[in-house]
């Protein structure tokens, strides 16, 4: 019993953290990875919670910039423009989340079918995507013009659909409007901040009944371990996409959500 509330919270959390910023939804890895190890959190407080932990490695490897960022709101016009960016781009999905709730953590979270089928359609457009000739106009991060950064934020509300991936709707649309691939990724992981940062925040409200010293206890191993494995995963990402773009993550997609859906139809899950 003890083994089980330390090692399977810690595979969680480093498959959260393996996963959150890379396009193949850490969500729907975490729901489908819980749900065939036997792991289940109350109001799946779990699953979101750890996630902050991944955000904090962005925080860690992006400081400084942050820093700079909030520290030039007052005088820096560059400054105030990135920070408005990512704000236009973080408010739709925030609605949207408020909205959707309830429904999302009650219905979405606990269909495996939808979670596979999200995974399969999510894995072909990135193959598609990844092979459109669209003019990459947009390399920096910093300068993204603020319709560019609605309609990223407009394309995330699609990740509140568990297997769809928050970094993969955001990527996918900023690649549709002309980024180039680490420009893409670099704009996902700060609009991650305020993203999950607002998502954990209301889903701890919401479930503080249900958190007792056993679930603080699990929350706490797989926060800590998604945020060493997500400092890993964030700087090797963008040297790998410059090399090679996004192919292998539109496969992977497919191959898990087949995956999961034959054994749904084998009656094995």
């Amino acid at each position: 019993m003890m083994f089980d509330a330390v090692v399977v919270p810690l595979l969680l959390g480093f498959l959260e953290g393996l996963t959150e910023f890379i396009p193949v939804s850490s969500t729907g890895h975490l729901l489908i990875a819980s749900r065939f190890l036997g792991f289940h959190s109350a109001g799946g407080t779990f699953e979101v919670v750890i996630q902050l932990g991944a955000i904090l490695a962005v925080v860690w490897i992006y400081l400084a910039k942050i820093v700079r960022t909030l520290g030039g709101l007052g005088h820096d016009p560059q400054a105030r423009h990135f920070a408005l960016s990512v704000l236009i781009a973080f408010l739709p999905s925030v609605m949207a989340g408020l909205l959707l709730h309830d429904f999302i953590k009650t219905v979405l979270f606990e269909s495996p079918g939808i979670i596979a089928t999200a995974l399969i359609i999510g894995g072909i457009v990135l193959l598609i995507v990844d092979r459109l000739p669209i003019p990459q106009r947009h390399v920096d991060a910093e300068h993204f013009p603020w319709r560019m950064s609605l309609g990223i934020g407009l394309a995330q509300c699609l990740s509140l659909i568990p297997g769809v991936s928050r970094s993969g709707a955001t990527i996918v649309g900023a690649l549709l409007m002309g980024a180039d691939r680490r420009a893409a990724a670099e704009f996902s992981f700060f609009l991650s901040i305020p993203t999950m940062v607002a998502a954990v925040s209301y889903d701890l409200w919401e479930n503080r009944a249900g958190l007792d010293a056993g679930a603080v206890h699990e929350i706490a191993i797989g926060f800590a371990a998604a945020f060493f494995s997500a400092i890993v995963v964030v700087r090797w990402l963008l040297a790998y996409l410059n090399r090679h773009g996004f192919a292998v993550f539109g496969w992977w997609r497919i191959i898990v959500g087949a995956g999961v859906w034959g054994l749904l139809l084998t009656g094995h899950a």
